[in-house]
Parts: C-alpha cells; structure tokens; sequence
C-alpha cells in the first residue's frame, strides 16, 4: 500500500512524503517473506528503486530547457528507462534522451518517442 501524504509548513509551502508499507506473508513454516510488486519478479527495494529513478527522470525531463514536450511517457525496469510520447521535432527527442542518461541510477535508455507532425 502506498501513501502520499502533504503537509504545509509554517511559510504555507506544501512538502509531500512518501510511505511504502511492504507487506509480508507467512509460510507453511512461519517463515516472513516480503512481498514483491503483484505480478513482477522484482524485489520491493528494486521496484523502490525504479520509482525513485522515475520521478527523477519526470522532474529533469520537466525542467529540462532545451526539451520542448509535456507528453512524454517515462517507465523503468530494472535501471532500464523507456520514453514513450511524442515531440515537436528531432533534437527534441535527441535532447529527451541525453537528459535521462545524466540521470544518476539510469543504465539504459530505450527512446521510443515520436516526432509530432507539423500542424
């Protein structure tokens, strides 16, 4: 289960924090395993990990100066980023992409934006 919770501090500035509450199943022999991600493979810290690298990813690609696009798609797997969305041009998508390499904890990016046709 996870929780978003917003405080406002005394200068009326709005501060979010996040609580990841990981379940844990008991076996047959009393033994506690953590319980991963419904349907994955991957362990809690992984997908912990991959959604930390994502929300860095959104909030470069979001003040990002020479990306022109707020429809950009941005998934991780396993340090993998996938850009998915469109832009208006090129160096857009080349621009996207060198962005999200920078981002600390990425191994990969796979850029599967497409460039907007002109209207």
């Amino acid at each position: 289960m996870k929780r978003i919770h917003i405080l406002k501090t005394a200068a009326g500035a709005a501060c979010m924090t996040f609580a990841l509450v990981a379940g844990a199943q008991t076996t047959t022999n009393g033994a506690t395993n953590s319980a991963a991600p419904a349907g994955s493979s991957e362990s809690v810290g992984q997908h912990v990990d991959d959604a930390t690298i994502t929300t860095k990813v959104k909030a470069e690609l979001l003040g990002a100066k020479n990306v022109k696009s707020e429809h950009i798609h941005v998934k991780t797997r396993k340090g993998v980023v996938s850009l998915t969305g469109t832009v208006p041009s090129a160096e857009d998508r080349d621009n996207a992409k060198q962005v999200v390499e920078g981002v600390s904890g990425v191994s990969s990016v796979k850029n599967h934006l497409k460039v907007s046709a002109a209207s």
